[in-house]
């Protein structure tokens, strides 16, 4: 193996790098499990895991070995030509969340346009010309064009006018609003929403999960899609292996990444029922979706996930987390909110800088979204005592801040 050291950057060096993040002055060399190290060796407790992407931690040995051995023997073909491995990861990822037909992304937005494309060749098959998408406000589905112009939130659209036209915005949570614009609106054919809104703060429904099933009576009424984005709530995250699972419905279309790959880009997006054969031959497609080596990793995750009963785990570590959490912080005027290993602790004024504070004063790496709310997403397959070092850190954090 050739042996390449980088050497340390320099305050005063330029980057070539766009300035599209506002990037934390550290970086990590290596990580194992829920934990991230630096160069000097020093140990930080990862509770966001690349925001919800190594569900099983980082350098799990079973994903590393099967990257670095389908490395070594075939990276990619193209999809000019059959890829067994694609074909096996289809069938686990059909097995696991009950869709029929898959496509291979390279990422959550990727998957997100793919869910779109879909919705408006569906409209277009019923004649309807000008087809339109509801969609949630306080959501996010990615940065391209389209996706950014789904997404309720302008501070990310800012700039990017004019965006992608057709989309109605309704209340997350409302569905009278959604039978109001199934009024207004005739040319609508499609729903999209999370599950979960994790950009948005951890935010659920008011009625929780039964509002997914509300949507399925209004979509099957008015013969429209229903599309779920498991991007985030996806590959075990919320203690099911979709989030939709812990209902009895099931969508039309479902897309997912992040913890598909365990840190490898790749997204998928599914059909089922009349939203199958929608997208043929020359309709959709992508260079790098689905290669030799993507789709080994695909699988491999999944199987371990499986392997390793990780979704019973983060549904057990992640009610302990939730109930700790509630009682040790009982008098701080916090509300803490999730499902599984998606976590979030409404704090009652903005609380960005707890990112620098967690990470300088307790070696403990979180996020804070929607201004207010810390965002928990470690890995799924956490252990009760990497919890008890998460609570305890994250504890002596909010009571200090409080």
């Amino acid at each position: 193996m050739t042996d390449i050291t980088l050497a340390p950057i320099q305050p005063d060096q330029p980057s070539h790098l766009m300035a599209t993040y506002g990037r934390q002055s550290i970086s990590f060399v290596r990580g194992r499990g829920a934990y991230l190290y630096t160069e000097d060796g020093t140990e930080y407790l990862d509770a966001l895991t690349g925001i919800a992407v190594c569900g099983l931690g980082h350098a799990h040995p079973v994903i590393a070995e099967a990257i670095a051995e389908q490395a070594a023997t075939l990276v990619h073909t193209s999809n000019l030509f059959e890829i067994p491995w694609q074909t096996a990861a289809a069938q686990k990822l059909a097995e696991v969340s009950g869709m029929e037909e898959i496509f291979f992304s390279n990422s959550g937005a990727e998957s997100n346009e793919g869910a779109i494309k879909i919705a408006r060749k569906f409209g277009t098959q019923q004649g309807v010309r000008l087809p339109k998408i509801i969609v949630a406000e306080q959501s996010f589905h990615g940065r391209t064009l389209a996706t950014l112009s789904a997404t309720g939130n302008k501070k990310v659209q800012d700039g990017f006018a004019p965006l992608v036209n057709d989309f109605i915005r309704v209340p997350f949570g409302d569905v009278e609003a959604i039978q109001e614009a199934a009024l207004q609106h005739p040319d609508i054919v499609a729903i999209l929403i999370e599950p979960i809104q994790g950009e948005g703060g951890i935010n659920t429904a008011p009625q929780g999960f039964s509002y997914l099933e509300e949507v399925r009576n209004i979509c099957n009424q008015h013969n429209w899609l229903m599309m779920l984005d498991e991007i985030q709530t996806g590959n075990g995250r919320t203690g099911k292996y979709f989030a939709y699972q812990h209902t009895n419905i099931v969508p039309d279309v479902l897309t997912t990444a992040k913890g598909l790959g365990n840190g490898f880009p790749v997204g998928a997006v599914m059909t089922q029922g009349k939203a199958v054969g929608l997208l043929g031959p020359g309709s959709h497609g992508s260079t790098y979706g689905g290669t030799v080596l993507g789709s080994r990793v695909v699988y491999t995750v999944i199987d371990t996930i499986q392997k390793e009963n990780a979704v019973e785990n983060a549904a057990v570590v992640g009610r302990y987390i939730v109930d700790q959490l509630r009682a040790k912080l009982a008098d701080k005027n916090v509300q803490v909110r999730g499902f599984g290993v998606m976590i979030g602790i409404q704090l009652p004024k903005d609380c960005a800088e707890l990112v620098a504070i967690a990470r300088d004063e307790h070696k403990l790496i979180i996020n804070v979204t929607a201004g207010s709310v810390v965002r928990l997403l470690p890995p799924i397959n956490m252990t009760q005592a990497q919890a008890d070092d998460l609570l305890e850190r994250l504890v002596t954090l909010i009571n200090s801040y409080l």
